[in-house]
């Protein structure tokens, strides 16, 4: 694994890769408190076949923050079109995780980059008009808030039941590089901004993995997804919520080799 910073979009882009670059490339987009460290368990299994890189989305982590910047999905995804580009990527899959994945979804259309193919991992189906994400912003910022003022990561169990010591130390740390700002426009996003409207624009092979027991992508959800884009294939993770690899790391990557 190697960190490494750029100037990208006019912007300080932090990422993390993990593999060699001889392999197939892949991005993968975390979600909306999740910097890229987060994911790095699983960077590392995928670095065994692909070229990895995992950024920190502005405002987390790494990379730049700040009241000058936009988080709306268009700024998102202009980033990781510039990164791809910065990097020298050619023809990655396309990962991504909850906000991440409503990114992914963006990127698609847009059409900017050339990806192989598209895996959207539980993507919150929000949006103007339609059902609330089930998660409320003061569970984010609680969360958020506890992270700055404490140094036990048993503080983040009640939000994150079931995770592992480690997973938790490791959220508890990379919390505290998550801007406020930034997670409050991004949740005000999964109600602003629609992501149905991009759906029947993605020509590109797209697997749709959805928790089992997470409440955020609905059976009403999926059939609608279904008409939207037939070609989609869904997936879904039976014994997980909607953190999917830290509550199912097997589940994960059973329906993640099937298709890519």
């Amino acid at each position: 694994m190697t960190r490494r910073s750029l100037i990208a979009n006019g912007i300080v882009q932090s990422y993390l890769r993990f593999g060699s670059p001889d392999l197939p490339a892949l991005v993968l987009l975390p979600g909306i408190t999740s910097p890229a460290q987060t994911w790095a368990f699983v960077g590392e299994r995928l670095g065994a076949r692909y070229d990895t890189v995992i950024p920190d989305l502005r405002g987390r982590g790494f990379s730049e923050a700040g009241p000058h910047l936009a988080y709306d999905l268009d700024s998102y995804a202009a980033d990781i079109e510039a990164l791809v580009g910065a990097i020298g990527l050619s023809a990655p899959v396309l990962m991504g995780h909850s906000m991440g994945a409503r990114v992914a979804i963006r990127l698609a259309r847009r059409g900017h980059v050339a990806f192989n193919r598209a895996v959207l991992i539980d993507p919150p189906m929000s949006g103007p008009g339609r059902r609330p994400y089930p998660t409320g912003l003061a569970w984010f910022l609680d969360s958020l808030d506890l992270a700055r003022t404490s140094t036990d990561p048993a503080v983040l169990r009640d939000f994150v039941p079931g995770w592992s010591d480690e997973h938790l130390r490791t959220r508890l740390e990379w919390l505290r590089r998550c801007d406020r700002d930034a997670v409050i426009a991004s949740h005000e996003g999964f109600h602003a901004e629609d992501i149905h409207a991009d759906l029947p624009h993605l020509a590109l092979p797209t697997l749709l993995m959805v928790a089992g027991r997470g409440g955020v992508v609905s059976d009403a959800d999926l059939a609608e997804i279904a008409v939207l884009n037939p070609q989609i294939e869904m997936s879904r993770v039976a014994n997980a919520g909607h953190m999917i690899p830290w509550e199912d790391e097997v589940g994960f990557f059973r329906a993640l080799e099937a298709f890519v």
